[in-house]
């Protein structure tokens, strides 16, 4: 059979017909249409009922204060109900006063985000004001609670990975979401709290909607509160999964970040169409693991082959698979935030898995995952962003040889010998080497002259510029063991080398933050400037206090938790 171009023909419209009813019977759909009209004045809904037994899209009402009142409806379609006439004086069809009094009078009371709904509905209506606070203009959006929309990543679901969705605004975000809380707490009955700030998920008024199965649902009175009621809810109501929508303020990505950090699954919206637009949002590009931008020496950017100056991720994603919404029923999966970040900064973008749901409601995989290879000495996806593994570096007693290591060919008898090891700092914290050498119980001493040293100690920066004092040395063949940075863990783990003791591993929370209070101690004992440490629990604190109490110096604590931290004052008494 032929068909002129444009048209369809009737055996292709009884196959598109048949597709659709597969997907529907796959798909339940619950809109509470009756409950939004009954709200409607009775000559906007007698314009209305016409449209309804045509199209069964509507997507939202919109009366304007003297506009006709106007119904828009899927494919873009929008009618006018109550056609302005030619007139220019006759206002019979134009939405009166009377009508928004009607509307808002049978719906609850707007809150300060002006929005407002029917109870026990997932119908959304939000309000327009004059400057003298009047309601002028009513938006009323159909809620729909569609089941089914979830098998399209159900599988990442059940991982149990934190999951963050982007898309423009009305693409199925909040569906979404809805039929995510309501997998993981009736079927999989996990403890699952929705942080419903506009009563969007799960509808209005105190009895959440069923849509959501057995979640429950926290309300937040305020929008610029809900990143106090998403703490709240893991430290009270001990959630297994918290749902959030609409994720927008930097305090909502650090109470996020925190919530992560507690083990908690995160399924939550966010400002975005895409990764890339997320990773240039400054507000909320913490949520990704944020960016930062770092200086890189001459051989370092020399074997990364980049500038000098290039962006890294600065700390772990808060979550951990992206999912951006292109269409209703088709979606590009990011797996490995943290590996696809820091392959964004590095230039290389990877591939995204694209999955789709054909006519047929079949699930495909259009296109596959692919991130480009890392590069030699490279390794992407770590906690703190990329890294480059350096070449091993021979051992040489050449000191213009040594590029970050331990020069000289003495190194390897300080630890055997058992003599007393004279060692020079030199722009090394002498004070810092004295407590590392007390700690490790290693026959070290600091020598106050270089011409007395067995061994100098040389912080990298110093090294490279080959003072005086460095030629010195390199003519009476002193060995000199270069460090990175003058911080007590570098200078440790110099001593450690040098006396062949095993090597150091990675402090402990508690030990990285008595070390932080012991090197603010010294930097306020120097400079007499106060100092500000990192946030840590109360115990952690208590622990500080006494040690700047036994230093003789002042402290006190700042914030609310869990940003709650330690301020080193220095002593004030003459």
């Amino acid at each position: 059979m032929t068909t002129e171009r444009g048209l369809v023909s009737p055996t292709k419209e009884t196959e598109i017909a048949l597709h659709e009813e597969i997907i529907l019977a796959k798909r339940q759909i619950t809109d509470n249409l009756d409950q939004i009209l009954t709200v409607l004045p009775k000559r906007v809904h007698r314009a209305l009922a016409p449209y309804l037994e045509e199209h069964s899209d509507l997507l939202e009402l919109v009366l304007d204060l003297g506009r006709p009142a106007e119904a828009r409806f899927g494919n873009n379609l929008h009618v006018d109900l109550l056609p302005a006439s030619d007139d220019p004086t006759d206002t019979a069809n134009e939405v009166t006063l009377d009508d928004i009094d009607h509307v808002t009078s049978r719906i609850s009371d707007f809150g300060f985000d002006n929005r407002a709904g029917i109870e026990r509905t997932l119908h959304r209506i939000s309000c327009i004001r004059n400057r003298a606070g009047r309601v002028i203009g009513l938006t009323l959006r159909i809620g729909r609670a569609v089941y089914g929309t979830v098998d399209i990543i159900r599988d990442i679901v059940e991982s149990g990975k934190s999951i963050l969705m982007l898309g423009r605004p009305g693409v199925g975000k909040t569906t979404k979401l809805r039929e995510v809380a309501r997998i993981l707490s009736a079927e999989f009955r996990k403890r699952v709290v929705i942080v419903d700030t506009s009563n969007e998920i799960a509808g209005d008024g105190d009895i959440p909607h069923p849509a959501i199965g057995r979640s429950r649902r926290m309300q937040v009175k305020r929008p610029e509160e809900q990143h106090a009621v998403m703490i709240e809810a893991v430290e009270n109501h001990m959630p297994q999964v918290i749902v959030i929508d609409e994720i927008g303020t930097e305090q909502e990505a650090f109470a996020a970040r925190t919530i992560a950090e507690r083990g908690v699954q995160l399924v939550g919206t966010a400002h975005g169409n895409s990764l890339e637009n997320l990773l240039l949002n400054p507000t909320l590009s913490d949520l990704v693991g944020g960016i930062q931008s770092v200086t890189l020496g001459d051989e370092e950017a020399k074997r990364r082959g980049t500038q000098k100056t290039v962006l890294e991720r600065k700390a772990p994603p808060t979550f951990d698979v992206i999912i951006e919404i292109m269409e209703v029923d088709k979606l590009a999966i990011h797996h490995d935030v943290a590996k696809v970040v820091d392959k964004m900064l590095r230039g290389q973008l990877p591939r995204p898995e694209i999955r789709v749901r054909n006519t047929g409601g079949i699930v495909e995989v259009v296109q596959k995952a692919e991130l480009p290879p890392d590069r030699p000495g490279e390794k992407t996806g770590g906690t703190y962003g990329m890294t480059f593994e350096p070449e091993p570096i021979p051992y040489s007693p050449s000191l213009s040889e040594g590029r970050g290591s331990a020069i000289g060919s003495e190194r390897k008898s300080f630890g055997q010998s058992g003599k007393t090891v004279h060692l020079f700092p030199y722009g090394v914290s002498r004070s810092r080497l004295e407590r590392a050498m007390a700690n490790l119980r290693v026959p070290g001493v600091v020598a106050r002259d270089m011409k007395d040293a067995d061994l100098i100690i040389a912080l990298k920066a110093t090294f490279r510029r080959e003072p005086a004092k460095i030629h010195e040395a390199r003519g009476k063949h002193i060995p000199t063991f270069v460090v990175r940075s003058n911080t007590y863990i570098q200078i440790e783990s110099a001593l450690r080398e040098v006396f062949g003791l095993q090597p150091t591993v990675l402090p402990t929370d508690e030990e990285a933050a008595i070390s932080e209070a012991s090197n603010a101690i010294e930097h306020v004992q120097e400079t007499g400037e106060a100092v500000e440490l990192a946030p840590q629990n109360a115990y952690v604190r208590r622990l500080q206090h006494q040690l700047v109490e036994r230093a003789e110096l002042g402290s006190e604590s700042l914030g609310i938790e869990p940003r709650r931290r330690l301020k080193i004052l220095p002593n004030t008494t003459t």
